[in-house]
């Protein structure tokens, strides 16, 4: 029987992850598709009973439903009960939906192929959103000293405090400043910090702001790493502002096919072929890109 692997979302047709999964699932020759299932909102509930069928082995989850996700699966893991969202589901023998959150997974392996230590180091986040909880997290899994969190609306930002210090994990130091280039402090933190985070949707592909950076390229110092979890393009105006100061710029992809590789080890018990997924990834991408300079032409 040919089993199923979703992707909820909405939208999704910009997706990269069929891609991936799907080149991964043929290499080790495991029957089941990849699909995307564009999902509006009122039809979660709809989309997680239909994973419960046996030919289903889980799901992805994608925004703006990592909340919802991890609301009406059946179980969760304490991954993602700290993150508070989900972005995989996995249908259990008995039917049962368990929630789980590989993004942290995929953060930390991420930085670590880029040669990024979190040991003891400081941080300035740029954002507050959902994937900046699973940021926080990672960052606290790898024993970094102290986290900055420059956000437009501070008082979101505050919330962050939860995943940083509650648990049973050593907690992990957290400050909170607007997002203004020209204040002390955000300046301050970014003279200090090691490694530059962006977690926003500022200069996606396609987006309303893709010719935007948060930090133009004197907020920059050599040798600091600078991370934006945007992945198309690959050289977003982040990285470019982050290259032109000789800051080292890592692209999102790693994290993307990072935190698959996990969900695809969960869905199937079989060890992710990594070196598969990022050609199929980065393959998608050329081919998106390609695509786009055609129509502009």
């Amino acid at each position: 029987m040919t089993q199923t692997i979703a992707l909820l979302g909405h939208p999704v047709a910009h997706s990269i992850s069929p891609a991936f999964q799907q080149a991964a699932l043929d290499a080790l020759g495991v029957e089941a598709r990849y699909e995307a299932w564009d999902t509006p909102p009122g039809d979660v509930p709809d989309a997680l009973e239909r994973l419960r069928d046996p030919a289903l082995l889980g799901a992805n989850v994608t925004v703006p439903h990592k909340l919802e996700a991890l609301r009406l699966a059946d179980s969760a893991d304490a991954v993602a009960r700290r993150i508070g969202a989900a972005n995989t589901l996995v249908r259990r023998e008995d039917g049962v939906l368990h929630a789980t959150n590989t993004d942290v997974a995929g953060v930390q392996r991420a930085l670590a192929d880029a040669s990024v230590a979190l040991e003891g180091v400081e941080v300035v986040l740029i954002g507050a959103g959902g994937a900046a909880r699973a940021v926080v997290a990672a960052l606290r899994n790898g024993g970094a000293r102290s986290l900055t969190v420059a956000n437009r609306t501070p008082e979101r930002a505050e919330a962050l405090h939860e995943v940083a210090e509650e648990g049973d994990a050593p907690p992990l130091e957290l400050r909170v400043c607007p997002l203004d280039v020209a204040a002390g402090p955000l300046r301050a933190a970014l003279e200090r910090a090691a490694l530059v985070i962006h977690s926003t949707s500022l200069g996606m592909r396609h987006g309303p702001d893709e010719a935007a950076t948060p930090l133009p390229a004197e907020c920059f110092s050599p040798g600091q790493a600078a991370f934006d979890l945007v992945y198309t393009p690959e050289r977003t105006p982040f990285l470019h502002a982050a290259g032109a100061a000789g800051a080292r710029p890592i692209g999102g992809l790693g994290m993307l096919v990072h935190q698959g590789a996990e969900s695809f080890r969960l869905w199937t018990g079989l060890e992710p072929p990594l070196e598969v997924m990022f050609e199929a990834a980065r393959a998608a991408l050329a081919a998106r890109q390609g695509a786009a300079r055609e129509s502009k032409s």
